[in-house]
Formats: C-alpha cells, sequence, structure tokens
C-alpha cells in the first residue's frame, strides 16, 4: 500500500511545485534523489582536489628525480675523470713552479745585475749607468725595475737586447730611447728599463 501511495505522490507532484523552504513535504523519492545528487557532486568534488593533490605530489617528485638524477651524472662524469683532473693539476702545479724558479728572490737581484752587465760588455758596449728603482708590488708578484743607459753601435745595441732576453730569469724590456750624441750615429746612447720579477709574499 506505501508503495502504491509512493508511486501516486510521484504522479500526482510537479517539479514546478518544488519550494526549497519546505523541502519536507517533498515526496521521498525526491528527496531521495536530490540527496543522492548532492552526495555524488560530494564525492566528485573532493576526488577532483584528491587527485589535483596527488597530481602536484607527483610533479614534484618528477622534479625531485629529474634533480638528483642531474646530480649523479655529474658525480658519476667527475668521478670518470677524477684521473684526468689530478694529473691536469699536477701539470699545472709543475709550470708554475718553473715560472716561480726563474723568478729571482732578493739575495738573486745583485747577481742578476752583474749578468746584465756582463752581457753589456760583452757587446763591447760602454754601461753608463744601472739603478735600481723602486719595487712595484702586484697582486701576486712584485716588479723589479731597472734603469740603464748604455752606448755604443747600433749593431752592439741589438746584440745586448738580444743576450738580456736568453738570461735564465725572466726579464723584460720597455721604454726604449736611443739617440746619437754629438752626431756620430756610431756611437749611440741607449735609455731602456729592464723589468724583473719575484713571486710576492706576505712580506711586501
Amino acid at each position: 500500500m506505501a508503495f502504491e501511495d509512493t508511486m501516486r505522490s510521484l504522479r500526482e507532484f510537479d517539479v514546478n511545485d518544488l519550494d526549497f523552504e519546505s523541502v519536507g513535504s517533498w515526496p521521498f523519492p525526491i528527496k531521495l534523489l536530490i540527496w543522492g545528487v548532492i552526495l555524488v557532486g560530494a564525492l566528485a568534488l573532493g576526488y577532483y582536489y584528491h587527485i589535483e593533490d596527488l597530481q602536484l605530489t607527483l610533479e614534484g617528485e618528477r622534479k625531485k628525480e629529474e634533480r638528483l638524477k642531474k646530480e649523479f651524472e655529474d658525480k658519476a662524469f667527475q668521478a670518470a675523470n677524477l684521473d684526468a683532473y689530478r694529473q691536469q693539476m699536477r701539470d699545472m702545479e709543475e709550470s708554475f713552479g718553473a715560472l716561480v724558479s726563474q723568478l729571482p728572490s732578493d739575495t738573486e737581484v745583485p747577481g742578476l745585475l752583474e749578468d746584465i752587465t756582463n752581457k753589456g760588455l760583452l757587446n763591447g758596449l760602454n754601461i753608463g749607468t744601472i739603478d735600481l728603482l723602486p719595487e712595484q708590488a702586484k697582486e701576486f708578484y712584485v716588479e723589479l725595475p731597472i734603469a740603464i743607459v748604455a752606448s755604443g753601435s747600433y749593431h752592439d745595441l741589438g746584440a745586448f737586447i738580444s743576450g738580456m732576453a736568453a738570461l735564465p730569469r725572466i726579464v723584460t724590456l720597455h721604454d726604449f730611447t736611443i739617440s746619437a750624441p754629438g752626431g756620430d750615429a756610431n756611437r749611440l746612447q741607449m735609455s731602456i728599463t729592464a723589468k724583473t720579477y719575484r713571486y710576492r709574499d706576505d712580506e711586501v
């Protein structure tokens, strides 16, 4: 009998008569349908947000995986080339040591001045003056300028400059000036600044 009453109430019910202020008077099947729709909508919304959270978490894990993979590849490359890096470091240390060995210490400067004087005399020059100028401290080394005044023929001056380049220590030549006092082209006077270098330590 209850089923027949329910079916009759459904047939007599008009959707246009739905009034949310009188939900209690709605037929039970309508109430059940509405609550079913609401429940399905709530479940669908919850599922959507849950899936979205999972997708964000998954994306974060993917990025983390890519970062870890990149770090692993970098470390693997470094490990594979470790011997080559060590050999390169040894080569650089040897090259640096070779360069430093060519830089005179303070105690070797007088010997260097003597070498310069001998080079001039051996090439037939008349050495006027050889003066040590104030040191110039740079970031990793110290410049030791030496002002030289010498006279001789053009050929002798050229031979002297070539001899300076052959010294066992690093010597560079700067600020050439050549003149002919008294107009004698066979007796030229040269002023030149030679610079040698030493490794800079904390005492400079």
